[in-house]
């Protein structure tokens, strides 16, 4: 009967998964995007259009009106002879609109003064113009017969002077052949005085130099009458900082110093006789 009872089922088949497509929803006018969402309305483009409108007219109010002029210049960094030469240059530019000032002219009309080296400019707002400058460094007055003219470190003569002027300055000779005028940039042999002297300005030096030649290599001849010889013109500075030092240990009587080998300077007469070799207070401590 069990038998039976089995052979009597019947299985079922079983099912397999159906696949089953999903229309995708199409708007009403067929197969077209609705972009009217992402199309501003009117009402949004007249907003933009009037504050584009407004900034062009506050952008034409600030070039064309007072209403930013410049009323105000005030210069810093220089000292108070330099600073009225800037704001002297500037002032026609008083009355402008700030907005619309050309700070690249005003920048080349600054920078024809022989007393700066480099300007800066600032917009402050809504009256007021702002201006750095960098003068010129002296470091040697050029002597030129009864004439004599204030040299900066980079060459640049600043203006003319009294032959007494600038009296810790170095002072450099040169012949009549050579034209010198304010604003002017020296050149040749006197480009490489004025170099090697220019490590000396601001400094306590033991004396002033009264003169530097470069014929035969560089030599300064010092107001206490010793003759630097300091070679070529590599290392200057150094060369200079072995002088200082060596020259409170020179003997006495001595003519020159040669400087031009800084870790060996000699010393010797005026007249080339006989020669010392001097170790210097760097070297004795070592």
């Amino acid at each position: 009967m069990a038998q039976r009872g089995r052979a009597g089922r019947t299985e079922r088949p079983r099912t397999r998964a159906a696949s089953v497509v999903v229309p995708f929803p199409r708007t009403v006018s067929g197969d077209r995007l609705d972009l009217g969402p992402l199309v501003p309305s009117g009402r949004s483009l007249l907003v933009a259009f009037a504050a584009l409108g407004g900034v062009l007219l506050a952008l034409v109010l600030a070039r064309e009106t007072s209403l930013f002029a410049v009323q105000t210049i005030e210069v810093s960094g220089g000292s108070a002879a330099v600073d009225r030469q800037v704001r002297r240059v500037l002032r026609e530019r008083t009355g402008e609109s700030l907005f619309a000032l050309d700070l690249e002219a005003a920048r080349i009309d600054v920078a024809t003064l022989p007393t700066v080296a480099a300007v800066a400019f600032d917009r402050a707002y809504p009256h007021t113009l702002r201006v750095t400058v960098i003068p010129e460094r002296p470091v040697a007055v050029v002597r030129q017969g009864a004439a004599a003219f204030v040299v900066s470190e980079r060459g640049r003569v600043i203006a003319r002077a009294e032959r007494t002027a600038q009296p810790d300055l170095a002072r450099i000779w040169i012949g009549r052949d050579v034209t010198l005028e304010p604003g002017a940039t020296v050149e040749g042999d006197l480009r490489t005085a004025v170099g090697a002297v220019a490590p000396l300005a601001g400094i306590r030096f033991p004396s002033r130099v009264v003169s530097v030649t470069t014929t035969e290599g560089l030599t300064m001849r010092l107001r206490s009458g010793l003759e630097l010889r300091l070679g070529d013109t590599r290392d200057v500075d150094l060369k200079l900082a072995v002088a200082a030092r060596v020259i409170r240990v020179l003997p006495a009587g001595s003519g020159y110093l040669d400087i031009s080998v800084p870790d060996r300077p000699v010393a010797g007469p005026a007249s080339l006789e006989s020669q010392v070799e001097v170790e210097s207070p760097a070297s004795t401590g070592a």
